[in-house]
């Protein structure tokens, strides 16, 4: 039986209550990349070009590392909806140990990545900054995957506000240091963009210490048991987080990479279409972030359902997660067309960037509700661990229809820069559509399982 109107309303709400606090530490995530960048750009137009390579080149790493983490939230979630609350410390501790071994593996493979750089056609300029960049990030891999690993245990068991605090303080702790080290105050040397680095690495070095001593002293959290009192290595549960965590893992990754992709491509544009291109990108993930916290908001509420046996509850809770996020990027949408030539003054002052940035977002705004869409339907179907076919939905969105599109419309039909975010927009229509398929089809089949 259908819900009404009401309960939907409730649904919304409840979503909302959720994902609010998630919302504002992927915001707070955010800003640290936007600040970096901001700051960066005072630095000259070559120095926000290799920052555009670093990071994206980077990113393709920290999503492995991200969606591997990723595991432990759902099987929290179901644990402490169907009662087994030391479960969800059992799930944490197996956690750490996946997630710390294969931050040490993606901290070597951000190494070997970033020499990658010198075969990449880019301008030379930007080439040696932009490995060293790369390379200091690599270090940042450890202290991310230990937040990681308490965050998304947190979320798991609805303890969300400290994260969305500390990660709020550990963006001033990242302004201090990228103006110590990007300029060179305080006595210390004028690094640059390595100095931006420096400070990532600072920032979330607190972000993991912090949120590691607030967890296992919580008072609230005593019940869950989440402590380092190891009794055994649980095999069993490993093979679990990374039945989830690598499928997931995969699912970022081939998003992130077609992006990643993208950015090589508009490097042979020269750094002006580069630097555009980068300031295209930060805007549009301050709306995705929000999206973010949205989906993981889904996964928690579709999760606990699930722990709890209510099929009728995993389809109001995805499917109001999914109105709830469609109607903020609608908003999202509007508000870079309106704002679309002020916006990246923010970044730049040259004005050939600036009117190509605001081409970009023009196109930015039609990928809004698709963008959300495809992030709540991974999400919504990672909370009734359904991962191997929405991994490759995205591999066939990403890099069989949208990447080639970007490609041909670019180069084979002259549009530029404007033809590769183009073949984004497509790519993003086509996972999203595809997402919300596989979510109303399964969740029909477990409601017709259970009558």
């Amino acid at each position: 039986m259908e819900k009404t109107g009401t309960m939907l309303k409730d649904d919304i709400k409840k979503t909302i209550h959720l994902s609010l606090p998630m919302i504002v530490g992927q915001i707070g995530q955010l800003s640290m990349s936007l600040a970096d960048n901001i700051m960066v750009g005072r630095v000259g137009t070559d120095s926000l070009a290799a920052a555009a390579i670093g990071n994206a080149l980077f990113t393709l790493v920290m999503v492995l590392g991200f969606g591997i983490s990723m595991a432990v939230t759902p099987l929290t979630a179901m644990a402490a909806g169907a009662g087994r609350d030391r479960d969800c410390g059992v799930v944490l501790r197996q956690g750490l140990i996946v997630n710390l071994l294969s931050g040490v593996f993606l901290c070597g493979l951000t190494f070997a990545g970033a020499e990658s750089i010198r075969f990449m056609n880019q301008p030379q300029t930007i080439v040696a900054p932009a490995i060293l960049y790369m390379q200091v990030l690599g270090f940042s891999m450890l202290p991310l995957m230990l937040f990681q690993s308490f965050r998304q245990f947190a979320e798991g068991v609805s303890f969300l506000k400290p994260a969305m605090v500390i990660t709020l303080l550990a963006n001033l702790v990242n302004i201090v240091v990228n103006w110590v080290f990007i300029y060179g105050n305080l006595g210390a040397p004028a690094l640059g963009l390595t100095g931006a680095g420096i400070a990532t690495f600072s920032s979330r070095t607190f972000m993991a210490l912090v949120l590691m001593w607030v967890i296992m002293t919580a008072p609230t959290l005593k019940r869950y048991d989440p402590s380092l009192r190891y009794r055994k290595i649980d095999v069993s549960i490993m093979k679990k987080l990374l039945k989830i965590g690598i499928p997931c893992a995969f699912q970022y990754f081939f998003e992130v990479s077609a992006f990643a992709a993208s950015s090589v491509m508009v490097g042979w544009m020269g750094t002006q279409a580069l630097a555009a291109h980068q300031i295209a990108l930060n805007l549009a993930s301050i709306s995705f972030m929000v999206a973010m916290g949205i989906s993981a908001a889904g996964t928690i509420r579709v999760s606990d359902a699930v722990g709890r046996g209510s099929t009728g509850d995993i389809r109001a809770a995805g499917f109001s997660a999914t109105l709830l996020c469609a109607g903020f990027m609608a908003s999202a949408g509007l508000v870079f067309v309106l704002f679309r030539y002020y916006l990246p003054t923010f970044y730049v002052s040259d004005s050939e960037v600036i009117e190509m940035s605001a081409t970009l977002l023009v196109i930015v705004a039609f990928f809004q509700i698709s963008d959300g869409t495809q992030a709540v339907g991974l999400g919504i179907l990672r909370g009734i661990t359904d991962m191997k076919i929405p991994t490759l939905i995205n591999l066939a969105a990403y890099w069989v229809i949208g990447l080639p599109s970007s490609y041909v419309l670019a180069f084979h039909f002259g549009l530029g820069i404007y033809g590769i975010w183009y073949g984004l927009l497509i790519s993003l229509t086509a996972s999203a559509l595809l997402m919300m398929l596989r979510f109303h089809v399964k969740t029909k089949e477990k409601t017709a399982d259970s009558t």
